[in-house]
This record gives structure tokens, sequence and C-alpha cells, in this order.
């Protein structure tokens, strides 16, 4: 089981602390790390097919203050895909309109009839990158019927309703950001956590400090803009359990 980690917040915080701590559990998910921090529509991406304990890049990164209002990062533990960089997460890809969608995902796509037919387009070997292409795919169909960029809330429309397609028989834990707003959904109890403090949303797969860390609402896709709950989705109802 990988870690996942999000921010959301309405003012640059500085999130050494909370990552160093984070990236810390990489001896239990060893199959790769990364971070990635949001400037509007530019991303900065680092990751390493490596543990991140092991990583002298990352303990040199963490070393140096890290401020963002909007980030992600990952430690793996793999079940699908070799380790290698490709592998990876967080995965970007750019719709038709140069919309950045980067994606971090904790689970395992056993059911994978929508997202299957993205294994020759994508760059690595993983059923998480394919969740990304079909979201990406669906975006452009949508925007090329309308000849236009989607608003924030009919993006928000569309990814719930993906999401609740595609949580039936999937362990679907996700977080997403597209440049505006960060998506963020658990269909595995007690397997993601949030915290809402001083204008800022944190989630992450486990606490991370002493502060008051909540179950993230389950089943129900959420969106985040700088630190604002501002969409709330269907409680789809698929949850995954592990086999008795």
């Amino acid at each position: 089981m990988c870690e996942i980690f999000a921010v959301s917040s309405e003012k640059e915080i500085q999130l050494n602390a909370l990552l160093t701590e984070f990236f810390s559990h990489g001896n239990k998910h060893p199959n790769g790390w990364g971070l990635a921090v949001f400037y509007g529509n530019a991303v900065s991406l680092e990751k390493e097919p490596v543990e991140s304990n092991e990583s002298s890049y990352l303990k040199d990164r963490l070393s140096h203050q890290i401020f963002a209002c909007n980030a992600l990062a990952h430690i793996r533990q793999a079940t699908v895909g070799k380790m290698e960089y490709a592998n990876s997460h967080p995965f970007i890809l750019r719709d038709n309109l140069n919309r950045a969608w980067t994606l971090a995902h904790n689970g395992t796509i056993f059911d994978g009839t929508k997202t299957d037919a993205y294994a020759s387009a994508q760059e690595g070997s993983t059923d998480s990158e394919r969740i990304l292409y079909y979201l990406v795919d669906q975006v452009n169909q949508r925007q090329s019927k309308l000849n236009r960029d989607l608003t924030a809330r009919e993006r928000f429309s569309l990814v719930d309703g993906l999401i609740g397609e595609l949580a039936p028989n999937n362990k679907l834990n996700l977080t997403i950001y597209d440049g505006e707003l960060l998506y963020v959904h658990s269909n595995y109890a007690n397997s993601l956590f949030m915290k809402e403090t001083n204008g800022a949303a944190v989630f992450a797969t486990v606490p991370l400090d002493n502060g008051d860390w909540q179950p993230l609402p389950f089943m129900t896709p959420l969106a985040y803009h700088y630190g604002k709950r501002m969409f709330t989705g269907t409680c789809h109802g698929f949850q995954y359990k592990t086999a008795a």
C-alpha cells in the first residue's frame, strides 16, 4: 500500500516538517517517491524510483525551504509496474487546452474495463497512470464537444462522475490537481485523513503530527481551492474491502 500527501492553502506555507515526516515512512513503501509543487498551471515535479529514506537528492531537497500553496507527494509500494522512474507518482498529463492534470494514487485497479485501453498510450506501466489518461481523455471529449474550457464546477462534476464509475471493485484513494482545484477521494476505510487549520487543508494516508486529523469524508469526492472546500460530490457507495 502506498501513501499519499496533499495540501491546499490560501497562502504559501512551509512544508518541510510535514514532508520530512511523510517521506520518513519510505521504509514501508520502498519503491519510489515523488513531489509535485504547483505554481498555477506550472508544475515542479521531482521523483525517483528509490526508497525515500535512501535518496540523497531528497535529503538535500528537504534541507532547503519548501513553501507552497498547493502540493502533492507520494511514496510507492509497487503492486502494478516495475520500480522505475516512469512508474513513480505523481503523474502529469496536459489536456487539449494545455491544462496540467497531476495525479497520485494509493490503491489498485482490479477492474480495468474503463482504463486498460490506455496502456499503449501511457509512459509507464502502472494502473494508476491509466486513471489519469482516462480522466484527461474524458475532459478532452467534453471540451471538444463544448468547444471551450470547462469551468471549475464542470470539471468537478465530470471528475465526480468518473470516480463514481471507477470505484466499484477498485481501491481508489486519489489526489488530483488541475491547476486550480485539488480533488481528494477515498473508498478504503481509515486510509486517508485530513486536517483543516489556519486556512490550509492537509491530507495524508497517516496523520503526520499532533494536529486534529479526521478521516476524509468517505466515498465522496471533494475539491479544494486554496484551502477552501469548493465542491462536495456524490457518495457513490462503493467501499473497497479486502477479502476476508
